[in-house]
């Protein structure tokens, strides 16, 4: 067997390997290379997952359908997603297209959001802050029976130094996110928990478990806080439902939307 042959034997392997990993055969069918389309299995089923890795990497963003809810919306999102050309139709591909709020399911805020005069200057999602996104966080859960103010931040005794925290609240039991009808009873920061985190903390990325960080009744208020010094990420509509408290890597990455003052993004947790 000459080198270059063995090379390329490995290279095959490689790639069959990468291929089957990346979708996974149905427990107890023949796996093959091109997602079953061949090899006798004619109707592939895809497994959907929250969890990967063995149970090491955490899928913490939210799944898009019609139903999830939206802001102040009985309704859901509603139609989000339409496919404008179907092989089924003759076309020689399926393409599909769709229009959504930049504040739908798990998504980013930035300093623009509340701020005219920093959506005007170019604050967008585009100017965040990678390193922000990704590294080291903190989840912690919070006392079910109240928002989030000065007094419940400063019972949760963040350590200084920790950067990036994930809040999980009476949202994730309620299974708020998975509920059509828009909830103005949600947990959020009110604004002195806000101001509590700000003055005292090193806490640049705020993730929390419904579609605004801020409590209803505080909305604007706590939004100010938190954008104005625009040194932090506030990562909203997290699925923080199954994970055990601690510390874990988080990777969120929004769309590069240019002038955009939010962005959808996907997240996850890897232990």
């Amino acid at each position: 067997m000459t080198p270059l042959f063995l090379h390329l034997l490995l290279l095959s392997s490689a790639l069959t390997s990468n291929a089957d990993d990346a979708y996974p055969s149905i427990p107890g069918t023949v796996s093959t290379t091109d997602c079953g389309l061949s090899g006798g299995d004619e109707n592939p089923i895809p497994i959907r997952r929250e969890v990967y890795g063995s149970g090491r990497i955490f899928d913490i963003s939210h799944r898009y359908t019609a139903d999830m809810p939206s802001w102040e919306s009985e309704d859901g999102i509603g139609q989000f997603l339409w496919l404008t050309k179907s092989m089924k139709n003759g076309s020689r591909a399926n393409n599909s297209g769709m229009k959504l709020s930049t504040h739908t399911g798990t998504h980013v805020d930035a300093p623009g959001h509340f701020f005219d005069n920093y959506f005007d200057a170019g604050f967008d999602v585009d100017t965040l802050d990678l390193e922000v996104l990704n590294g080291p966080a903190l989840l912690v859960d919070v006392p079910r029976d109240k928002n989030i103010t000065a007094e419940v931040m400063e019972s949760l005794k963040i350590p200084k130094g920790v950067r990036r925290v994930l809040f999980r609240t009476l949202n994730t039991d309620r299974r708020l996110m998975f509920k059509k009808e828009f909830d103005t009873s949600y947990v959020g920061f009110m604004k002195d928990g806000a101001e509590w985190l700000v003055k005292n903390t090193d806490i640049n990325l705020v993730g929390i478990d419904y579609l605004s960080a801020a409590a209803f009744v505080n909305s604007a208020p706590a939004h100010l806080v938190f954008l104005e010094g625009r040194d932090i990420i506030l990562v909203e509509g997290l699925k923080l439902d199954d994970i055990q408290p601690g510390i874990y890597s988080v990777h969120c990455l929004p769309l590069r939307l240019l002038g955009a003052e939010a962005s959808p993004t996907r997240c996850i947790l890897i232990k």
